[in-house]
Parts: structure tokens; sequence; C-alpha cells
């Protein structure tokens, strides 16, 4: 099973279609007459489908368990297709392709097993997925953007330790189509700080400090930086220490901050590989979506 701790809780939704084709259409009117000796076919297949995709971990071993807050299953009858729709919703860390699936699947078998014994031509087809959706809104990201990273450490600065941290942030910016204008190693020292964060700031849409975040003499990053920042954006920083709070205790000590310095968006996110891979892990690609706000753009919440 897929390890999906370090996944984000948010709203996740997913619909799944299948197609159930009848040879006659007196099979149709059966069904429309409520002719069908072993029932009401739809409402039989109705439960049948919630049922399944609540059960989906249960016959799907790879599937993550996932409290199902809502499910709709709907039909469409097509000359001789039967069309099976279903929809899950659920606050959760997986997502649900595979409980719409199950759900249309087993919807379609309960179909298929209600009509068996007057329609003897009758054949299940695709079983897709139609839409799958993270969170509740769709934005339309960058296609790319610039970004500087500033490493603050006074070990890493004299070789004493190796800048993991950095080269993960580099890799995770990385892979969202970012191009990296600056990366740099400094001392914890307040007067390079600004200054980097004033220089940086003027050619780049992101520059992220990593280190001097924590509750030490020698971290300076936050003290440095606040002054600076002609917003603040609180969501972000409280995004960040929630998430990394849900898988250790410790988070709670950081002093993780979000602003603009102009139309800069600056972070000052942790020192450590995992305190930093985490705090990206948190906000990225949501946090993305700054950069059409700020352009106007806004965004749309989906229905």
């Amino acid at each position: 099973m897929e390890d999906i701790t370090a996944n984000i809780t948010m709203l996740r939704e997913a619909s799944a279609e299948a197609v159930l084709h009848v040879s006659h259409s007196e099979t149709i009117q059966a069904i429309v007459e409520n002719r069908v000796p072993k029932g009401n076919v739809f409402e039989v297949a109705r439960v049948a489908g919630l049922f399944a995709v609540k059960n989906t971990p249960l016959n799907l071993p790879t599937s993550h368990p996932v409290p199902i807050e809502f499910t709709a299953i709907e039909f469409l009858i097509q000359d001789l297709e039967i069309l099976v729709s279903v929809k899950v919703k659920s606050v959760c860390k997986s997502d649900l392709e595979m409980h719409a699936m199950h759900g249309a699947a087993v919807t379609a078998l309960a179909i298929y097993d209600m009509l068996k014994y007057i329609d003897k031509g009758m054949s299940i087809g695709q079983i897709k997925i139609q839409e799958q959706l993270v969170g509740h809104f769709k934005s339309e990201f960058p296609t790319a953007f610039r970004a500087a990273v500033v490493v603050c450490s006074n070990a890493v600065a004299k070789g004493i330790k190796p800048d993991s941290a950095g080269q993960l942030i580099l890799e995770k910016l990385t892979s969202q189509r970012c191009e990296i204008t600056s990366y740099c190693i400094i001392p914890d020292d307040f007067d390079q700080i600004r200054t980097l964060a004033r220089s940086l700031s003027a050619d780049n849409q992101l520059v992220i400090f990593s280190g001097g975040t924590g509750l030490a003499k020698t971290d300076l990053t936050t003290e440095a930086l606040e002054p600076l920042l002609g917003r603040r954006i609180p969501g972000i920083e409280e995004a960040i220490r929630s998430y990394g709070q849900s898988l250790t205790p410790h988070a709670m000590f950081s002093r993780s901050l979000a602003g603009m310095i102009g139309d800069c968006l600056v972070l000052a996110i942790p020192g450590s590989t995992r305190g930093a891979g985490e705090s990206l892990d948190a906000i990225f690609p949501q946090i993305l979506h700054v950069f059409p706000v700020m352009k106007g753009s806004g965004s749309r919440l989906e229905s």
C-alpha cells in the first residue's frame, strides 16, 4: 500500500461511469414499468453501489480506507444502454478514483444480476473515471516562475555540514517548472539576510530562506525578514505549522514566516532537511495560486 502519511487532508472528489448494454428494447421497457421480477432495478443497484463505495478497501487491498462523506449514483437510459454515474466526495488524504470506479462497477453488476433472467444478451462496457478534483479551486498556475534559494546556517557555511536541505528545496522547486536564478549559502548573519532579501526579491517571484527560524540564539532569519515584509500571509505560516504538527510535535517551535516584499513572495522555513521538505509539502503546489492572484486573475470556485 502506498504511503500517504505526508499527504494533505483536503476535500477530494471523483466521478466514474459504467455502461451496461441490453440486447432488446423489452428489457428497457420492463425497467421503466417496474416489471422486473426481482424488484426495482435502479433502487437495488443504488444500494449495492453505495455499499461498494464504502467497502472498496475490503475488495481492493491497495486502496486506502477513507471516511466517505457523500456518494451520488445516477442512471441514464440511452436507447439500449444504461449509463451509471457515481460521484464520491471526502475530506481525506487519499484520492477517490478507485472508490468511484468500484461503485460504478458493482452498480452495473447489480443491474446485470437483476435483469439476467429476462435478457441473456447483456454486457457491461467500459468503466472509466469522468473527473477527479482535489480541493475547492482550480487555479491556472504559471508555466514557469523565477525563484531564489538562500540557506542560512553557520555550520553549512563553514563546511561542517552538507547542505542537504538546500538541495532538497532545489529539487522540489525544479519539479514545479521553476527557474532557479540564485542559490547561495550564508552564515546566520542579520545584515546578510536582509541585504539578500532586498536584492533577490527585486528579480524573482519567490525567495526561500532555509534556516534560522528556530529558537536558538543564532536563529535570526525571522527577525531579519519580518520588518521587510509589506504584507504578511498568516495562512501560509499556519499551513506549514499545522502540517508539521500533524507529523511531529516539535513543529510548534518553528517560527516560519511568509509575506510579500513588493511583488515577490518570501518564505522563511526550517533549515533541517526534514523540516524544509515537510514545509514545502504543506504548501506546494497550492501556493502557486499566489501568482495569478497577484496579477488580478483570481480563481474559480468549483461547484
